[in-house]
């Protein structure tokens, strides 16, 4: 995680309370039929879509370095559609849900990376609740607000993966 800069908090602050919430227009859209999670990059909104109807939303912030990424370190989220794994504990984020990126594929392609994941606010940073989302801190998780919120979408997950797989579109 960068240091913040001290005019980047207040700065991120105020677009973060002074940002109206999400309409429907601006959720990311359900696949008719299908159970998966949404991450809209553009909007930062995490969707979860149960067969094709919008169930819960969620601000979320991505990586720092933006989208697209392509090796380790490069401090972006992947785009793409991506198995999840089992929600688990973590001591850096209370749960964190596993991202099955790269694919075989982007590997073949000389993709690198791994650890990248839905989790809830780092320990540093959960005094901030929202305004944390709008920070764009992660090193390319998606990163909710609240330990609430993580604690939610990982019984959301458990239940669906219990179904049978389930994945992530990243856009």
């Amino acid at each position: 995680m960068r240091p913040l800069r001290s005019g980047a908090f207040a700065v991120a602050a105020l677009v973060a309370l002074a940002a109206p919430p999400a309409a429907a227009d601006d959720v990311a859209r359900c696949d008719a039929g299908a159970t998966t999670i949404v991450v809209d990059t553009a909007t930062r909104v995490l969707t979860l879509c149960e067969r094709g109807k919008l169930v819960a939303s969620y601000p979320v912030a991505i990586g720092g370095g933006g989208v697209g990424k392509e090796q380790e370190g490069d401090g972006k989220t992947p785009l793409g559609t991506y198995p999840l794994g089992a929600p688990r504990r973590s001591r850096a984020y209370d749960t964190f849900i596993p991202i099955g990126f790269p694919t075989a594929a982007q590997r073949e392609r000389g993709v690198t990376g791994g650890a990248i994941g839905i989790h809830g606010p780092d320990r540093r940073l959960r005094a901030l609740g929202r305004v944390a989302v709008a920070l764009g801190w992660t090193r390319g998780c998606v990163a909710v607000s609240s330990d609430v919120e993580v604690r939610s979408i990982a019984r959301w997950v458990s239940v669906n993966r219990a179904r049978g797989a389930l994945s992530i579109q990243i856009r």
